[in-house]
């Protein structure tokens, strides 16, 4: 298969591990280094292997020990720099192949960190993520941060990152050479030299996690090796890296299980965090295996980053990267992990083979019958619910352009899959998944399918026609021929503003907040679902506010959706109050996005 997002030739001879060794220079703001690829020829006579590159210099280039030219093609605004290295002729199907890169990182490679507001006449406009991803947040710029020491915790240490969300250009083209494509998925080993403690999204071999911090060494002078190794099969963009002044905490054992738990942070929030997510997290794992099959990763630890990380989470193997804004205090944002775990199976061990495939609505409908294991029913239904307003808005966003409202989207070679990043593959994928459940005749029928797609699929890549043909031949063989016609409709490459079939969802919590909404509704709004109504006068903003106390609120969300909606009418004394407030505590409150490099 031709991945339209990249330039590489994966589809004639592909990755199976990398070898990475980096020393992370913090004063120049740089790595340097190489990878070593361990190559796999899938066609007879092929010429050369190109990697997918942006904004390296490459030093040199060696095939099975010997120093050979290369060409870094022009760079394309989206998908980068090819670079093309010629193989020997007589190479056969089946056969390997070793190429090592010699590289480092250049000034470009080093992006900027925006927050973007428009101060209009009538006051300030909050702009959404969603509405304007590309000026709303550059954080991501050209795919690593370096946080600067005022946007750390910790004054005297910076904070380097370096990860990859489903956007445009991958991280992972930026930090080393690679074949980008989530149809190629590879094992890897890396060895890390730093001044600050350095993890990554493998299992750490040396030093020892429970260890002294840094190995006993100073912090922020003296350089350790880190070494890791990733036995399992993933696709690039999970390679991540985060250096900086952490430190560790291992969660209590889960009886019987294998696999470990445990919490790293800045030292001035181990106890905050320990506290927050020690309880839960190997509880909400052990539960997600009894929905599935066993995690096979080994190690799931969380990384709660500094205040500069804009998003609630992100899956990277072994190792979850989240935002501080989840230490609420109470234990009330903690589910939030949920989601991130869930990707240990779904986009992890499973991976989608193109950016329009499926794996945020696998994970998405897992996540919320793993809410209802750990709660209720009315949970699970109560975030189909939530996430049903989400879609409502995403697939209003795409109207002039429908293509990106498909839950497969067919993107032209070169194509920005930025462009159509927003919830719809999440809560559109959900709904597909749970109408099948109800329409194969409930969860005792549809779970024991669940296990049987990923024993099949685990640690490999799948487009959405091979789940089709898994789900119709597994469904075929136990009966439910019939039924599974189901899933002839327009869920995959359907458009418009509603989904195929009317979702009913269990609303018992969310009535609750019906009613209170109702009450308010002749006064003033409540929240998300309040937005809804007419803009509230602003001394009903401020009453609420008072009562509530939800713009002094340390859950995240709560603030978010309060400031939402008190700014729904710009010309009102109290937005005017609020986006004042708003803007603080964005940029240098509970989420910390300031201006970086």
């Amino acid at each position: 298969m031709s991945d339209p997002t990249s330039q590489a030739n994966h589809t004639e001879i592909f990755t199976e591990h990398c070898a990475f060794k980096w020393n992370v220079d913090f004063t120049n703001k740089k790595l340097t280094g190489s990878v070593t690829h361990d190559l796999h020829v899938a066609k007879d006579g092929v010429r050369e292997v190109i990697f997918d590159t942006a904004d390296l210099d490459i030093y040199s280039v060696e095939v099975e020990g010997n120093t050979v030219s290369y060409e870094v093609k022009a760079k394309h605004p989206i998908m980068g720099s090819a670079l093309h290295i010629p193989l020997p002729s007589v190479l056969k199907s089946g056969s390997s192949i070793k190429v090592l890169i010699n590289y480092q990182t250049t000034k470009d490679y080093t992006p900027r960190l925006l927050f973007y507001f428009s101060l209009t006449e009538v006051g300030w406009e909050i702009v959404t993520f969603t509405d304007k991803v590309k000026s709303l947040l550059s954080w991501f710029g050209t795919g690593n941060t370096w946080v600067l020491t005022g946007q750390s915790l910790n004054e005297t240490y910076p904070f380097q990152l370096l990860m990859k969300k489903d956007f445009s250009l991958s991280t992972s083209v930026r930090l080393n050479p690679i074949q980008d494509s989530p149809s190629v998925k590879i094992k890897y080993s890396a060895e890390v030299t730093s001044v600050l403690p350095a993890l990554m999204s493998a299992i750490r071999q040396s030093p020892p996690s429970t260890g002294l911090a840094h190995d006993g060494r100073v912090i922020g002078k003296d350089e350790v090796t880190y070494a890791y190794h990733q036995p399992i099969p993933i696709p690039s963009y999970l390679i991540a890296i985060a250096a900086g002044n952490v430190v560790y905490r291992p969660f209590p054992r889960h009886l019987g299980k294998a696999w470990t738990c445990g919490i790293w942070t800045e030292p001035e929030l181990i106890e905050d965090a320990y506290w927050e997510f020690s309880e839960d997290t190997s509880r909400f794992l052990a539960s997600a295996e009894e929905i599935v099959v066993p995690y096979r990763f080994g190690v799931y630890d969380l990384l709660v980053l500094p205040p500069s990380f804009p998003y609630g989470g992100m899956e990277n193997s072994c190792l979850t990267f989240l935002t501080p804004t989840l230490l609420a205090g109470d234990r009330t944002l903690v589910d939030a992990i949920t989601h991130e775990l869930t990707h240990s199976w779904f986009g992890n061990g499973v991976t989608c083979k193109s950016q329009g495939s499926y794996n945020e609505g696998w994970t998405t409908y897992i996540k919320r019958l793993l809410l209802q294991v750990l709660h209720s029913p009315a949970d699970r239904g109560f975030s189909f619910i939530i996430g049903y307003k989400a879609l409502q808005d995403d697939l209003e966003m795409y109207a002039d352009k429908p293509k990106y409202q498909c839950l497969v989207i067919e993107f032209e070679k070169g194509e920005d899959p930025d462009d159509a990043y927003s919830t719809i593959p999440y809560n559109k994928g959900a709904n597909l998944i749970l109408h099948l459940e109800r329409t194969l005749g409930g969860l005792d029928v549809f779970l024991p399918y669940v296990r049987d797609y990923m024993s099949t699929f685990m640690g490999k890549g799948i487009m959405t026609q091979e789940w089709k043909e898994h789900l119709y031949t597994y469904y075929e063989k136990n009966g439910r021929a019939e039924k599974i016609k189901a899933l002839d409709s327009a869920w995959f490459y359907g458009e418009g503003l509603k989904l195929p079939v009317k979702m009913e969802y269990e609303s018992t919590l969310a009535e609750s907040a019906y009613r209170l909404a109702e009450r308010w509704d002749s006064s003033l709004v409540f929240l998300e679902r309040l937005q809804s109504y007419k803009p509230l006068s602003s001394s009903h903003v401020e009453h609420l506010a008072s009562l509530y106390k939800v713009s002094a609120t340390h859950n995240a969300e709560i603030r978010l959706r309060f400031y939402q909606f008190s700014l729904v009418d710009p010309t009102s004394p109290a937005a005017q109050k609020y986006a004042v407030e708003a803007a603080d505590w964005v940029i240098v409150g509970e989420l910390g996005w300031l201006l970086a490099g």
